[in-house]
């Protein structure tokens, strides 16, 4: 059913705040309620976990344009809080930046990701990848910067060199997509503590923080990136990889005992799915513009 944002907080108003933002990465619409339902703020629609889902094939440029921004429509429509989308590197150059930005924000996103990657872009905790001058990508957020409708949309600058040139180089362009106006800088896989540190430490727009269970970057606490003052963390793989082990539990399980009676209790009900799929409100509106309901009961 199709969500009322009207009145609710914005991306922007939350990073607004003294206090640090947690983003569970969602990898379908369903993973997407489960984080509204569990009390978290936003979302975030990353592109290995819905490369993942919708293509079964690995985050490496694969996923077009057109298939991400159907999944940021269901994503947005679905949820009453903000939604921070994944945008690789715009699928092109400034020209298609434009157009990305200004269908991501028609599409219900309230932030999107770019970043400077040579395409075919890669996953940001795996070798291979290349990035293309600073210069380059601060075109390129300036044309991200002159598409959008609001100021409420956020233009996420996310910075791939950390990894692959240093911590130095990755500080100095995100000081100069900071100059052109980028809403908030985002250091990827940094290797180190220290890094870390410096890539939260460096600039004055607020900063993101990436945590990949076994990639690159030190696991830390949401109090630890707290204090070091990042201001969005995100975690894109978490509930994927939580599933993954959940679903190869219960099919192990399954088929070693030949029923799954006794994953009753383990799973979820029927009632608590059709609950989390809006069924209640359905079978409403099914009742409200009936014509049998709106006929009244029959005349004896």
């Amino acid at each position: 059913m199709a969500i009322d944002n009207t009145n609710r907080v914005t991306l922007k108003q939350l990073l607004a705040r003294d206090q640090a933002l947690v983003v569970p990465g969602s990898f379908d619409m369903v993973s997407a309620r489960l984080i509204e339902m569990a009390g978290f703020e936003a979302v975030f629609v990353p592109g290995y976990s819905h490369t993942a889902s919708a293509l079964g094939m690995p985050d490496a440029g694969l996923t077009t344009f057109t298939e991400m921004l159907e999944r940021v429509h269901h994503g947005a429509n679905c949820v009453n809080i903000p939604v921070v989308a994944d945008a690789d590197t715009g699928y092109g150059n400034a020209i298609n930046v434009r157009r990305t930005v200004r269908e991501y924000e028609w599409a219900g996103a309230q932030g999107i990701q770019l970043e400077d990657q040579e395409m075919p872009k890669k996953c940001g905790h795996t070798p291979g990848r290349r990035v293309i001058p600073a210069e380059e990508m601060a075109l390129k957020l300036e044309a991200a910067l002159e598409a959008r409708r609001s100021d409420d949309f956020q233009i996420i600058a996310r910075i791939d060199s950390a990894s692959i040139l240093g911590i130095d180089d990755a500080i100095a362009r995100g000081k100069l997509y900071e100059k052109v106006g980028a809403d908030v800088i985002f250091v990827e896989s940094p290797r180190t503590v220290e890094d870390m540190k410096r890539a939260a430490g460096s600039f004055e727009r607020p900063t993101m923080a990436n945590m990949v269970e076994g990639g690159k970057t030190p696991l830390m606490s949401t109090q630890e990136l707290e204090d070091m003052g990042y201001k969005l963390l995100a975690y894109p793989l978490t509930l994927l990889m939580a599933s993954i082990k959940t679903m190869q539990d219960a099919l192990s399980s399954w088929r070693e005992k030949g029923s799954t009676k006794h994953l009753i209790g383990q799973i979820t009900s029927f009632d608590e799915l059709d609950e989390l799929m809006g069924f209640p409100e359905v079978r409403q509106w099914e009742a409200r513009y009936s014509l049998k309901q709106q006929a009244g009961p029959a005349a004896d």
